[in-house]
């Protein structure tokens, strides 16, 4: 099973992979809209051919957001999208970057990757590979 993990945002939208146990950041693309998003991360889950998508959900106005991207998606795409929380994933993701000497460039580039990277790890944990 090909996962693509997605930490949504208005104007950036973090990419993360997994073809197993580990996601992996994989990208940052720019968006000036919704719609924008879903036709470039349609085109990104058809070209690796992905079976299910982990959309990360927040709180508040951006949660709503999200929920409304992911099902938008999930009717352009065919796939399920499943929602994971995403509470204090751009936090954790700092604090990883930092911690493995990634430059601060570097980080500032790759964020949103690196917090769609932990969403869907988070996502992977709890749904396949409990003890």
């Amino acid at each position: 099973m090909k996962l693509l993990g997605i930490d949504y945002g208005r104007s950036k939208i973090g990419l993360a992979v997994s073809d197993g146990k580990i996601a992996e950041p994989m990208a940052v693309m720019r968006i000036k809209n919704g719609e924008e998003g879903i036709r470039k991360v349609s085109n990104v889950i058809k070209e690796l051919n992905i079976t299910k998508v982990v959309l990360g959900i927040s709180e508040g106005v951006i949660a709503q957001e999200s929920k409304e991207f992911g099902k938008s998606l999930e009717n352009r795409i065919k796939i399920p999208v499943l929602f994971q929380d995403e509470t204090l994933s751009t936090k954790s993701a700092q604090e990883l970057s930092i911690n493995a000497n990634i430059k601060r460039r570097k980080r500032r580039e790759m964020e949103d990757a690196f917090s769609a990277a932990i969403i869907l790890q988070g996502f992977i944990d709890s749904n396949f590979f409990k003890s």
